[in-house]
């Protein structure tokens, strides 16, 4: 996984590395873009969980527009929104966001899924994890994963002097 800011257009509002991974590991939900199967754009708001190295899991319904596009399409771009701060009276906003590069895989083997979805309880329902976990394994044949290997990204931010 390569953080580079290297091509970010305005060098002034590079976010840092630490930052960037602080908003990977605890934001809810991100964006994922591809191209459809007519080569229009498409984009989903996803939740999604880190592995805390180079993998995002989301998890689906193993059918659909999204699946249909992923199986024909192994790259998406992955958004990830920080804090943002709309400042009104001065018509400007202030934020954090990052932009990941990907290779798309659909995990077949159940100890990763259930992996992944182990990390998904634990971001999102931490304090219901055994009963989450029982549900993960009951659901389990209904479930896609699928995984995100982060091949680069790039961070920024305004901040608005006060």
């Amino acid at each position: 996984m390569i953080f580079d800011n290297s091509k970010v257009r305005r060098q002034d509002r590079l976010l840092d590395e630490a930052r960037a991974r602080e908003i990977l590991a605890s934001a809810q939900y991100g964006y994922m873009s591809m191209i459809d199967l007519d080569g229009k754009p498409y984009g989903v708001p996803v939740n999604f969980v880190w592995d805390g190295d180079d993998a995002i899991y989301i998890h689906c319904a193993p059918e659909g527009k999204k699946i249909d596009i992923l199986e024909c399409y192994d790259h998406v771009s992955f958004c990830v929104v920080g804090n943002v701060n709309l400042l009104p009276g001065q018509f400007t906003t202030e934020y954090e966001s990052i932009i990941l590069d990907c290779e798309v895989t659909i995990p077949t083997y159940d100890e990763e899924r259930l992996h992944a979805l182990e990390l998904i309880v634990k971001k999102f329902s931490p304090q219901h994890f055994d009963t989450g976990m029982r549900y993960a394994h009951k659901s389990l044949p209904r479930t896609c994963i699928v995984r995100l290997d982060i091949l680069s990204w790039s961070a920024k931010a305004k901040k608005v002097p006060r």
